[in-house]
């Protein structure tokens, strides 16, 4: 159940003390507390009301979102002295949040995150802009009794076309059930039919806002995608896992010969080809050869023929979505990028990426590293990246997005 803030009133307000460790990591600045830090509570709690944190001196620690059923069971919002969290404290953050991000949108860049969870302290929320459409995205059952103050603050701050709404997978039964607006409901501005586009670095992209993964748009690999363009010129370039083809664009654009995009999706290989005719005004783009391969990428991966290639980017969804499979994703990565490697001609690079937060960056890289010393070739390392600036992380959990440049000799 999500807790109305005014049934809650009558209630006591809601205790919680901390065993010494996870007083020690809330003091500084992580913002989880899982269930197993709690050492005592008051009451049984209610999703989404505030929970008050107490350290071992009975005095004001921090205060959070609570949810009973998740192992994940405090949110941290404040932490310090005590603070009343009503709108014009969430506004500030919000101005906080937009501050951080005014040299990012240009003229040539309408895509962008706005609001990145923990990491500018609206846990379990995500707001993405593409062009005029916002895109709130939320994690945690928190936000579903405070959605009018959310449409109310975002709009009126950011003054959208629309504003759309989309849930997580747990979420979605949960909104259902308080009759709170669906995954890809419109909670401002006129209906939509199809996608939006928007502009990055000056390419048109189209967004699937409705129904498209995360909030329709990896907005995430902005940055290296920018890096491949540097590479592309008379290039012949796979991109792996392709999607709906962002580095195959920006490739084309800097001058590629040609452009494979290799994804078992045909969805997304029609939104790829759509991307690629929405930029057919760039002289570049036109005269790159863009091809599809609709397979099952570590399968085709394999069976390939070598030295096809002058540039391998291999960017997979997450291979770890929990903790357990970690051993098995630094493999799979291992094997991966060997096989990247092996399509590369001699002086190729491979473009090394992974979005898995249980995969750490020193076990990522390792893992490359380990498929090109394995590989028999020379190979020089010429850049690593973490995160863009709009989707900057302060914590460890927060840390996903890592790259690794390679030119393989």
């Amino acid at each position: 159940m999500v807790a109305d803030p005014d049934s809650i009133k009558t209630l006591p307000r809601l205790k919680i003390s901390l065993r010494p460790t996870a007083e020690s990591i809330v003091r500084g600045g992580h913002p989880w507390i899982y269930s197993d830090s709690i050492r005592s509570q008051n009451r049984e709690g209610e999703a989404g009301e505030l929970a008050v944190i107490y350290d071992r001196r009975d005095k004001f620690l921090a205060v959070g979102f609570f949810d009973p059923d998740s192992p994940l069971r405090v949110r941290i919002l404040h932490v310090g002295k005590p603070a009343t969290l009503d709108e014009a404290w969430w506004q500030a953050r919000l101005d906080e949040a937009l501050g951080h991000r005014e040299t990012i949108a240009d003229a040539r860049t309408s895509g962008l995150r706005l609001i990145n969870g923990e990491s500018d302290g609206w846990p379990g929320l995500v707001l993405d802009r593409y062009d005029t459409t916002l895109v709130l995205k939320l994690y945690t059952p928190a936000w579903l009794s405070r959605l009018t103050m959310l449409e109310r603050m975002i709009t009126a701050t950011l003054q959208p076309e629309r504003l759309i709404l989309r849930l997580s997978r747990n979420l979605q039964v949960k909104a259902a059930a308080q009759e709170c607006p669906g995954d890809g409901q419109i909670l401002y501005g006129p209906t939509l039919e199809g996608v939006v586009t928007f502009l990055e670095s000056g390419l048109h992209f189209e967004a699937d806002v409705l129904h498209g993964q995360k909030t329709g748009f990896f907005l995430d690999q902005r940055e290296n995608r920018r890096r491949v363009e540097g590479f592309a010129r008379g290039a012949d370039v796979l991109n792996a896992f392709s999607f709906t083809g962002g580095f195959s664009l920006y490739a084309a654009r800097g001058g590629a010969k040609s452009v494979t995009d290799l994804d078992i999706s045909a969805h997304a290989l029609a939104a790829a080809a759509r991307n690629f005719s929405l930029n057919l005004a760039n002289p570049q783009v036109a005269a790159c050869e863009h091809r599809t391969i609709q397979a099952d990428a570590f399968k085709w991966l394999e069976k390939a023929s070598p030295s096809q290639f002058d540039v391998v980017v291999m960017d997979p969804p997450s291979l770890a979505k929990r903790e357990t499979e970690r051993s098995g994703a630094i493999q799979a990565y291992t094997k991966l990028n060997a096989n990247g490697i092996r399509l590369l001609k001699p002086g190729g690079v491979l473009v090394a990426a992974s979005c898995s937060a249980h995969v750490s960056t020193e076990e990522f890289f390792g893992a490359v590293r380990l498929a090109a010393n394995k590989s028999g070739r020379r190979f020089d390392e010429l850049d690593t990246t973490r995160h863009a600036p709009d989707h900057h992380a302060s914590f460890p959990e927060a840390h996903y997005l890592k790259c690794l440049y390679l030119r393989v000799f």
